[in-house]
């Protein structure tokens, strides 16, 4: 098919990647401008656009897509399809309506739950058991559009938003290509999503990431994980800010937040009911270290308190 691609992170990427290897023509690439990233704050490509550069495929980088000047770029194409995946910008009805069968959106949630930009994560910190792709033909409202196909994959308990992630970057990338073959079929039955099961997974925030050791140890435990790689669990210990990046819920009892024991490979930390066992943390400025390395280049003790 002759197709356009909208996408911006790593999962669209493994989708636009899967697309060339099936064999089709994608006519234009559309992706968010480079950003600053990293200390030095450089302008860095999307991995949308590196896999586009290294395919020879032309870019295009809008800010918006509002104005006919902006949609310019995609007149003329007469595109079979746009398929589109974590694009992160809102398509108008205008834009919808350019390719001959429409556009297609890879949506990492079983929708009609957790429509929305964090999908993912919103999926790990409810604890749903399982989460999936939708294909979904696209409309005017946030992912509200008719499903073609549902692809489901189990939420395991030691699952964090970067494996999570992997593991739909990939399914959604076959689906995709899956979808495309079978394109006029899939359409002629498509589903329209259900009225009863829609939430919504709203961009995550920074203060989100704060440590509520009043909170239940299991609760604390899918924080963890939904919030790793960004933005990160959050707490203190005597004043300096320390970064939760691995931790799993324990029956241990005591008050919230006090380090109960210092074990070999793990900091046990009493929340509101039961206990995290910390097995990988950081503090300001340093390195991401295993529990047994950061208790190696800091004075720990029971009875200390984190979030103090």
């Amino acid at each position: 098919m002759k197709i356009i691609f909208a996408g911006t992170p790593d999962f669209a990427a493994s989708a636009l990647q899967a697309l060339i290897d099936a064999g089709h023509e994608i006519v234009l690439v559309l992706t968010q401008p480079d950003r600053p990233s990293g200390r030095g704050m450089k302008l860095t490509a999307s991995a949308v656009k590196e896999v586009a550069i290294a395919n020879q495929i032309p870019v295009y980088q809008p800010e918006k897509l509002r104005t006919a000047e902006q949609q310019a770029p995609l007149q003329g194409i007469e595109a079979d399809v746009m398929v589109v995946a974590a694009y992160g910008i809102i398509l108008p009805q205008a834009v919808l309506n350019l390719p001959r069968l429409g556009c297609l959106n890879i949506h990492a949630s079983l929708l009609p739950r957790w429509r929305g930009a964090a999908p993912i994560q919103r999926a790990i910190l409810a604890g749903d058991a399982e989460t999936g792709i939708t294909i979904m033909q696209m409309d005017a409202g946030l992912d509200t559009g008719d499903m073609l196909s549902i692809h489901r994959t189990a939420i395991e308990a030691t699952d964090n938003a970067t494996s999570l992630h992997d593991k739909l970057a990939v399914q959604g990338a076959q689906a995709i290509v899956a979808a495309l073959a079978d394109l006029p079929h899939l359409q002629a039955h498509r589903q329209t999503q259900p009225e009863q099961g829609v939430t919504y997974a709203e961009k995550l925030k920074k203060e989100e990431a704060q440590i509520d050791w009043q909170q239940d140890a299991k609760q604390l435990d899918r924080m963890i994980r939904a919030f790793n790689p960004f933005p990160s669990a959050q707490t203190s210990l005597q004043g300096v800010a320390i970064k939760i990046w691995q931790a799993s819920a324990c029956d241990r009892q005591g008050q919230a937040g006090q380090i109960l024991a210092l074990e070999k490979e793990a900091i046990v930390v009493a929340c509101g009911h039961g206990a995290l066992r910390i097995t990988e943390l950081q503090k300001a400025g340093g390195k991401r270290l295993g529990a047994q390395a950061f208790l190696a280049g800091n004075e720990l003790s029971v009875g200390q308190f984190f979030g103090q």
